[in-house]
């Protein structure tokens, strides 16, 4: 007979673990877990976090208890955590209305600069850029809000991510929402693992992009995308 109380006192970070495991689904930082999240476990992972916290904070030779500055920063790093910069690990996809191209909308289009916030997988440091998606669409494609790009893109980088691969996982987003003839994304963004620690450099960008379909094919459709992009300086 099954004890109903046989998982009491175990971390609800472990139960959604295992959850995962056993549907034999990966959890890398950069991955959205919500599908193995129950209704009220995010609340327990927060308590769960903040202790963590709290002892890193100790480790770290940090009187909480007396520095006035510190006396709640394990509970504001935890919420700053599960219900801000990394988000989108932990929430479904936010809701995206889709319309049919009524119009039969075949030429180019270009969003941006979409201001994106994310942490380096690394050493959670801020990654802030800015991204321009180009879409090329068809009598089929769907046709979502111009918002809704912008919300995607937040979603995808509200987690610890690499940008290579960050902006590869927008694209595959946005092409399974919209299904359009072309794809175009481009990203610039200043890493502060480079910035804030290491070489300390406060000017270097990276800027990676990723194509499909049309604008991989045809060199005029991509240098067209390209030359509309405002140039940063």
């Amino acid at each position: 007979m099954t004890n109903p109380n046989a998982d009491e006192g175990v971390p609800v970070s472990v139960k959604i673990r295992e959850r995962i495991k056993a549907a034999r689904k990966r959890y890398h930082a950069n991955d959205n877990i919500s599908d193995f999240i129950e209704p009220g476990e995010l609340g327990a992972l927060l308590d769960e976090v903040q202790t963590k916290m709290q002892g890193v904070l100790d480790s770290l030779v940090i009187d909480t208890d007396n520095d006035h500055n510190t006396s709640d920063t394990a509970r504001r790093v935890a919420k700053m955590y599960l219900n801000e910069v990394f988000r989108g690990r932990y929430v479904n996809a936010p809701e995206i209305t889709e319309f049919p191209n009524a119009e039969h909308l075949n030429e180019l289009m270009i969003v941006g600069p979409i201001t994106v916030r994310s942490a380096c997988s690394h050493h959670f440091c801020p990654v802030i850029g800015q991204v321009w998606i180009g879409v090329l669409p068809n009598e089929h494609t769907n046709v979502i809000g111009l918002s809704k790009y912008a919300r995607l893109a937040e979603w995808v980088m509200g987690r610890p991510q690499i940008q290579e691969e960050a902006v590869v996982q927008l694209a595959d987003l946005i092409q399974l929402k919209t299904q359009p003839d072309g794809l175009a994304i481009v990203m610039q963004a200043t890493h502060y693992c480079m910035a804030w620690r290491g070489v300390k450099d406060m000017d270097s960008r990276m800027i990676n992009s990723v194509m499909r379909g049309a604008f991989l094919k045809d060199p005029n459709l991509r240098r067209e995308f390209l030359s509309l992009i405002p140039k940063k300086d």
